[in-house]
């Protein structure tokens, strides 16, 4: 999005533009009039202070001494953003509502589609008046796949299974984050959280039933959310961006064409329907250890979903099942699913995720791993990358972690000296290129000047690129450089070198750098 429309987008904001006027009544129209007519113009001010209570002309005067510098709209339009916010707040009446950020939560008013123990369904959101984007995001959780998977769940995490605990509110991170230092390019949107509450990746369509303990309507809720949300402004739309990370990520990848089909038969064909999945790029590799399915965490995810789309009733792109017939639990893979898309679809994946090595039954507890594992876990990152070689749109470091839109410190992430807010940003502008092409692939791209859009790290080991998140140990809680932390898991720098045929110095420096 260029300057201009960040410009045009953050005027649109009601609050602000309301403080604006209150901005120019109070800077301008006293000075000129004090100039022009002088007395009349301090007769009038005395006549207002006499008239007005103590508590209203003391924000008065604290607004009109707010420095404002109105030479930060050209050199950078955050610092504007930034200042504009907090005269707001400054103003009355602007300090009296002091502008809610939060996400107000609201149940589904479809009360037949619900959380898994038959509770209401819903969705959190913060609206933005002006803007014509907006992000629904899935959240993520696991999930569960059969009668005592799903009890164990309930029993242990009963708000991914039910909404009769939710809050009244949430407060937006990272891509969901209301403030433009923390979310350059998206913080203006109008934010829609989805909670997770079904337990099926967001497959589901199955109501609770005398027979089932209980409902799988994970398809069905983000169904219903769009629904509500053409009356509520989303018929204006000109983007609509369906995000989500782990389990919500792949819920993505499941329902982005269904949200694009849906906008489309309703006659909504002006809106543009675009995918982000995080960490939801899951492998259906053979694990390091096989263990018996007993659980969710140990149960090979193959089999998981197996035994989940049976119980769930779930569903799967069309395209994709005409593709897998008999074998849909394929299109729960990312690699698998991603090819039969028609929605442009962003792929942000760690290479080396915890929760594939969790379910591959490869623990990080602390003690130093066995050269097995090790090896394993390089053989892990290269088989990622060769998943993700056809994929158009990525982000994808070589660290270990799990989700990444939605922390705080997401804009410090960097492949190739480019932030995933900056990579978004290029792929909204490749988009743009790309709105009069119809064709079955239109996530395929034409590259624009200056953008990277395949972002994905070379160097072969877990955290060897330097911005990966702080590591920590986790016995001690002592944060560890990235030398401690492969020496932590048993990388053995000495042996490596000779094996990639360098000096034990030279590998060292290509850790530090992030070759």
């Amino acid at each position: 999005m260029q300057s201009r429309g960040v410009a045009r987008n953050s005027l649109g904001l009601s609050a602000v533009r309301s403080c604006l006027l209150l901005l120019f009544i109070h800077l301008s129209a006293p000075v000129e009039a004090r100039r022009v007519r002088g007395g009349r113009a301090q007769t009038r001010r005395v006549q207002q202070q006499q008239q007005t209570p103590p508590p209203y002309r003391e924000r008065v005067e604290g607004a009109e001494s707010f420095p404002l510098d109105f030479t930060a709209v050209e050199g950078n339009m955050d610092n504007f953003v930034v200042q504009i916010k907090n005269l707001a707040q400054s103003l009355y009446p602007c300090s009296a509502q002091k502008l809610d950020q939060d996400m107000k939560l609201h149940f589904l008013k479809n009360v037949s589609v619900t959380c898994n123990d038959g509770s209401p369904a819903g969705y959190y959101i913060k609206e933005s008046k002006g803007s014509k984007r907006w992000l629904l995001f899935l959240e993520g959780g696991w999930y569960c796949f059969d009668s005592q998977t799903c009890e164990s769940r309930y029993e242990t995490m009963r708000r991914l299974m039910s909404s009769t605990k939710w809050p009244l509110t949430r407060t937006g991170r990272g891509i969901l984050s209301p403030q433009p230092e923390e979310n350059p390019h998206w913080w203006n949107a109008n934010m829609v959280f989805i909670p997770y509450c079904s337990s099926d990746v967001w497959s589901g369509a199955t109501p609770k039933t005398d027979q089932s303990d209980y409902a799988f309507m994970g398809s069905l809720i983000i169904k219903e959310v769009v629904k509500e949300l053409l009356t509520n402004g989303l018929e204006n739309a000109k983007v609509l961006l369906l995000a989500g990370s782990s389990a919500g990520g792949t819920g993505v990848l499941l329902n982005v064409d269904q949200v694009a089909e849906q906008l489309e038969t309703q006659g909504y064909t002006g809106v543009q329907v675009r995918g982000l999945a995080d960490s939801g790029w899951f492998l259906d590799n053979k694990q390091y250890k096989f263990t018996d399915c007993l659980d969710t965490i140990s149960c090979a995810p193959t089999e998981a979903i197996k035994r989940g789309i049976r119980y769930w009733g779930g569903l799967v792109p069309e395209s994709c099942r005409q593709a897998h017939v008999g074998e849909e639990w394929n299109c729960f893979f990312g690699y698998k699913v991603y090819p039969t898309l028609k929605s442009p679809v962003f792929v942000a994946q760690w290479l080396f995720d915890e929760a594939q090595l969790t379910v591959d039954n490869i623990h990080l507890t602390g003690q130093p791993i066995h050269e097995g594992q090790w090896r394993y876990i390089q053989k892990l990152g290269q088989e990622l990358r060769l998943t993700l070689r056809d994929v158009t749109a990525m982000f994808a470091p070589a660290c270990l972690s799990h989700e990444l839109i939605t922390r705080a410190d997401w804009t410090d992430i960097r492949v190739k000296g480019i932030s995933l807010p900056r990579a978004l940003h290029c792929w909204d502008r490749s988009l743009h290129h790309n709105l009069h092409i119809n064709s079955s692939h239109s996530h395929v791209t034409p590259p624009v000047r200056g953008c990277l859009l395949q972002l994905i790290d070379s160097c072969p080991w877990p955290h060897c690129n330097p911005s990966c998140p702080t590591i920590r140990d986790q016995l001690t809680g002592q944060e560890m450089s990235v030398i401690q932390f492969l020496k932590h898991m048993g990388f053995d720098v000495q042996k490596m070198a000779q094996q990639q045929g360098m000096e034990p110095k030279k590998l060292l420096g290509m850790l530090n750098n992030g070759n």
